[in-house]
């Protein structure tokens, strides 16, 4: 009886399982294999072995290809472990995109991978390094097993971080090395989770902390040693790597550059294109914010009203209470928007707002739900060590990561399990439409009529400031890009003919957005150190924007908005190569 070809949806179902298995933080995030204690393998052997999966993939699709092609006469190899059903029904269409989707995404991996970019990979947000701690944020804490098993993974960091020190040696040897900036902000973050810099308890001992009384001997030497193990791995980066790194550019060149970039958006941006682009958004943008500033603090200007919202605007004062008032923020929008622009039904409906935990990078951020919800999606904010929190900005951005940004896309994804391989809604999520997504949801409850108060829409255009500064100085310190002579204006003296440097990207950054040396540091060093990720946000709220208009157009007095939202959110993941056409078919 001839083998009926596996479907593109059951291969990357497979991978996910297979990626599950053998990365634990994939797992853990997933909700999958809550009893397994290990660390991630960040060794060069882990890094190898997650190579060879995607290779592995990425053979069986090109195999399942050729036999639909042709006829039965490849053999597929069919895990038998793997939940699939070869001889499911499937849709040609969802066939095609879940297939382009996982091959563009292995590829774009495999392409980092084989010029050694995971080897420098050490920046201070989203790093493989992070995953040791965000790890245990992940995991559940409902029962005394559950925390047997996080004094396991306790007990598990020290060999986690061998296994980085190793990869980042393998880099050294070969001359791959990030940049002492990056050294510098990850120490920096290290010394928070181990409490040197304040001289409190590490964050490891205060996670434990509300472990059972039964298990707290066991506990508290597991954080012991975990905080002990991130300690020596600091001292290693200061005393070993850093100096090793001294001669590295902050600036990573095209060639890494348009790979970084093709991982973080899913297409091949035209650098060029997209840099004159966002200097026309820059003005666009500059204009509008003066015209809301006149309605706060009139005559003044949008930065000097910025800073004035700072010290004199609505603030919340405490960590509790601003963790409550977004929460509050996050509810009323959920309550607003469903049932007239959304659906917003059953486990879609709970978020949690979190504070960060000490030794995060600057921006909120937001992590999904479990396959199955019981761990529900979560925002963070960090505090940077304040006390104090200006609310004039906070809004939008709360509507960017909640509801109806990170929150709303990645949970509806999650609903949409029947239809969609687990692939589409997690591993093979591209940063650019999940990003692109959030500021257009911010843009919505713009146009919805939720930001009519002056200072939140002011803090709205600043964050859209924000990204298109991000495109900007991404492109421009990379690439080393020359600075236009139209740049000049809003207490910023322009440099014309001069090319970026981080020094200018962060005057550029002071002049006209409205955020602290702390945060303006921080997300410098971002950019530098996760090259053509921050570009996505704009690239990709531009494909959603256009992708509406098409089907706008296409629809006429036909197209509502509620309907296009619901087709859009349930086609999983999409690269900006494909993302405008099909939502303009939605």
């Amino acid at each position: 009886m001839p083998q009926t070809p596996m479907s593109a949806r059951a291969i990357a179902d497979q991978h996910v399982a297979r990626a599950a298995a053998l990365d634990p933080a994939t797992a853990t995030r997933l909700g999958l294999h809550p009893e397994d204690d290990r660390q991630p393998d960040l060794s060069p052997d882990g890094f190898r072995a997650q190579a060879d999966l995607a290779r592995s993939t990425l053979a069986a699709l090109d195999a399942a290809e050729r036999e639909t092609r042709t006829g039965p006469d490849a053999d597929v190899d069919a895990d038998a472990d793997a939940d699939v059903d070869p001889d499911a029904d499937v849709d040609p269409d969802a066939e095609r995109t879940c297939a382009r989707l996982l091959r563009e995404r292995l590829t774009a991996e495999l392409a980092l991978h084989e010029a050694g970019d995971h080897l420098r990979e050490l920046r201070n947000v989203n790093s493989p390094l992070h995953k040791v701690r965000g790890i245990f944020t992940l995991m559940p804490t409902d029962t005394d097993e559950h925390w047997a098993t996080v004094a396991g993974r306790l007990r598990h960091v020290p060999g986690a971080l061998d296994g980085y020190r190793a990869t980042l040696t393998e880099g050294i040897t070969r001359g791959l090395l990030s940049a002492p900036r990056q050294v510098r902000a990850v120490a920096a973050q290290l010394a928070a989770w181990t409490g040197e810099d304040g001289g409190g308890p590490s964050w490891f001992t205060a996670f434990t902390a509300a472990g059972p009384a039964r298990l707290r001997p066991e506990l508290d030497a597991a954080a012991e040693r975990a905080t002990a193990a991130v300690s020596a791995f600091r001292t290693w980066l200061l005393a070993v790597y850093l100096p090793a790194a001294d001669a590295t550019p902050d600036a990573v060149g095209r060639e890494r550059y348009l790979r970084s970039a093709r991982w973080a958006t899913g297409a091949d941006i035209d650098p060029a294109e997209a840099y004159a682009w966002a200097w026309e958004e820059f003005h666009r943008t500059s204009a509008e914010m003066r015209a809301v500033s006149e309605h706060i603090l009139p005559g003044a200007g949008a930065r000097a009203t910025m800073d004035h919202l700072n010290r004199h605007g609505h603030a919340v004062e405490g960590e509790e209470n601003i963790r409550a008032w977004l929460q509050q923020v996050t509810d009323e929008a959920i309550d607003a928007l469903h049932g007239t622009h959304f659906d917003l039904s059953g486990p879609l409906r709970h978020v949690e707002t979190r504070i960060a935990p000490p030794g995060s990078s600057g921006a909120p951020y937001y992590n999904g739900p479990s396959l199955d919800f019981s761990r529900p999606g979560r925002t963070y904010l960090p505090t940077l060590g304040r006390t104090s929190f200006p609310t004039w900005q906070l809004v939008s951005t709360w509507y960017h990561e909640a509801v109806p940004g990170h929150h709303l896309q990645t949970a509806r994804w999650t609903a949409c399990a029947d239809r969609l391989s687990s692939y589409q809604i997690t591993l093979g999520a591209v940063s650019a439409d999940k990003e692109g997504w959030a500021l257009y949801a911010e843009r919505l409850m713009d146009e919805l009529g939720f930001l009519t108060d002056p200072a939140r829409r002011l803090g709205y255009l600043d964050k859209q400031m924000l990204r298109i500064i991000r495109v900007i100085v991404d492109l421009g310190m990379h690439l080393e890009l020359t600075i236009p002579a139209d740049s000049a204006g809003s207490g910023w003296s322009g440099h014309p003919g001069e090319r970026w440097t981080p020094e200018l990207a962060t005057e550029f950054m002071a002049a006209h957005h409205g955020s602290s040396a702390a945060r303006r540091s921080s997300e410098i060093d971002r950019y530098l150190g996760w090259p053509g990720q921050a570009i996505g946000y704009k690239l990709g709220e531009r494909a959603w924007l256009r992708g509406r208009e098409a089907a706008r157009r296409r629809l006429g007095p036909a197209f509502d908005l509620r309907a296009w939202h619901t087709g859009a959110l349930s086609q999983g993941s999409l690269g900006l190569d494909d993302l405008a056409d099909r939502l303009a078919q939605v």
